[in-house]
């Protein structure tokens, strides 16, 4: 095998992997967000799980893409281990498809497929189309460099060594392995099972012993969701453990059948000279029948790898983390459901944010109230804490602002990127008016009752405000309305409580000193309303 050939299996491959990348692309920036509205309602019943599963799995040519969303969407809270159950399923009956369009020479339209998904991305202009045309190409791109393969390894025909490499397959153990570690390396096992199949059809391999690297394959795919799960929940590292139970299960079975029973040689004589297509029906019998038998125990899977990696004591710590989003560093995007994902972590982290910051607001007023200087060192730490958070989440949001994705899904991030400044903005102002206790202590200034009752009042309609745009995913226009009576009501309040200052300075109930400190406190305290209203209106939107 030339040098030339050893270039255009490496160039095919890129080729085939590409077009995938190409097809996940588009169908994620085609559905975004839509994915998880489609998940929710149809991944509680089983049988539509395992068709969802399937469907987008054949859309986008890829079990391990479609794996990766699952352990995603687990993390993410999307998604309960045992709705997973079905999908996993679904996505490796899906992953079939591959197989039987290679087995049918449907790359012989590879490049008309090319054309019609490149012509609809380059003449025209409306963006959706663009995605469509993404999955098009990339299903061309994908055979084309399925084509290169092929032509690549014809070389191989004549090599005694390869062909004696070949037969060693035969044995289940050297077989599996083999498969296993040769998808593990590619991380793809449409694009393994492909060189088997191009492999078989130049000749080099007969199902007897391609039979047991394709059921290695099925396992070596696992690879990829198993690096996805790195630094997620425990219940997304068992969703992994669920991917490959399946498919160490529907080994083990078809194994034990190959070995005892003339299986092979009953696929060979259903579909004689086409070991192409010998291969590919093998494994949609080896994945649908895996799927039949596992379906009724889908919950007993989930319960053992809920055994098999149990919960363990949350570990507290007082280093500020991130709980519902990654550090940019540290992200490793998902292709399918990218987006969804996404956007969901970020509205956890805004809520577990916007939470924190109810917290600094009440506990601010509360230092003034109680002339408590002990309370404002906890008031700047938690600022800190939501300065850090404001920051990460701006990166997060950012980051995958830059991806592919529809008007209404970068509308959202959009959004979300202002909520969190004004989120942050809130806390400032609240360490502003803890730190007016200090200034209150310091200079041994008191307020009268009647200005330390309005702080009262101030305290609580802050705190009722934040209660209403605390929920980021019950936002509507009647939210808007009651956020917006209630800024109007703390202008109002803002108004009367600096005419009452200056009745009570006029009466010498108050200092100049304190009035001043005074009514820099109602700057903020208006200000605050101010980024609660903006909070709703991006809400609202």
């Amino acid at each position: 095998m030339s040098i030339t050939n050893i270039l255009g299996l490496l160039g095919g491959l890129a080729l085939f992997l590409y077009g995938m990348q190409m097809m996940s692309s588009g169908l994620e920036a085609a559905a975004g967000n839509k994915m998880k509205k489609i998940l929710e309602k149809l991944t509680s019943n089983p049988v539509l799980g395992v068709a969802v599963g399937a469907v987008i799995t054949a859309l986008i040519q890829s079990s391990s893409a479609t794996t990766v969303m699952v352990v995603g969407f687990v993390n993410s809270g999307m998604m309960t281990l045992q709705q997973a159950v079905w999908i996993i399923m679904g996505a490796n009956i899906g992953t079939t498809v591959t197989g039987l369009m290679i087995a049918l020479d449907v790359g012989a339209i590879a490049p008309l497929l090319a054309f019609l998904g490149v012509a609809l991305i380059v003449f025209l202009k409306n963006l959706k189309i663009h995605n469509y045309g993404h999955i098009i190409a990339g299903l061309g791109v994908l055979f084309i460099g399925m084509d290169m393969m092929g032509s690549s390894m014809e070389p191989l025909r004549e090599s005694e060594a390869f062909i004696s490499l070949m037969t060693k397959f035969s044995n289940p153990v050297l077989g599996i392995l083999a498969g296993m570690v040769f998808t593990a390396i590619i991380q793809s096992s449409s694009a393994s099972i492909g060189i088997l199949q191009t492999l078989a059809a130049g000749g080099l391999i007969t199902l007897p012993s391609a039979v047991f690297v394709l059921f290695g394959q099925n396992i070596g795919t696992c690879i990829t969701a198993v690096l996805a799960s790195i630094g997620t929940s425990r219940s997304a590292k068992r969703t992994t453990i669920i991917h490959l139970l399946f498919n160490i299960i529907g080994t083990i079975i078809f194994t034990t059948i190959c070995l005892v029973t003339p299986f092979t040689s009953l696929m060979m004589d259903l579909f004689p000279g086409n070991p192409s297509l010998q291969i590919a029906n093998t494994h949609v019998v080896f994945n649908i029948t895996t799927t039949l038998l596992l379906l009724p125990f889908g919950k007993l899977l989930a319960k053992l790898a809920t055994k098999l990696l149990p919960e363990h004591p949350s570990e507290f710590t007082d280093v500020m983390t991130l709980t519902y989003i990654k550090s940019v560093d540290t992200i490793q995007d998902h292709h399918v459901g990218n987006i969804a994902i996404a956007i969901n972590d970020a509205k956890r982290e805004l809520e577990r944010m916007a939470g924190m910051v109810r917290v600094n607001v009440s506990e601010s007023f509360d230092t003034v109230i109680k002339r408590d200087v002990s309370m404002i060192e906890k008031v700047n730490e938690t600022e800190e804490y939501i300065d850090y958070l404001n920051k990460e989440i701006t990166k997060y949001l950012s980051h995958h602002m830059m991806s592919s994705m529809n008007s209404e899904d970068s509308a959202r991030m959009a959004s979300f990127l202002k909520i969190s400044g004004n989120l942050e903005r809130i806390s400032d102002h609240a360490v502003n008016i803890g730190e007016y206790t200090a200034m209150l202590e310091e200079k041994d200034i008191s307020f009268s009752s009647a200005a330390n009752s309005e702080i009262v009042k101030m305290k609580d309609i802050c705190d009722k405000t934040l209660e209403y745009i605390l929920s980021l995913d019950r936002a509507s226009a009647d939210r808007l309305s009651d956020v917006a009576a209630l800024e109007q009501h703390i202008d109002d309040m803002t108004r009367a409580f600096r005419e009452n200052q200056i009745e009570r300075m006029k009466n010498g109930l108050c200092s100049g000193e304190a009035c001043i400190i005074y009514s820099e406190m109602l700057t903020d305290f208006e200000r605050m309303g101010d980024h609660m209203l903006n909070i709703a209106k991006y809400l609202a939107a």
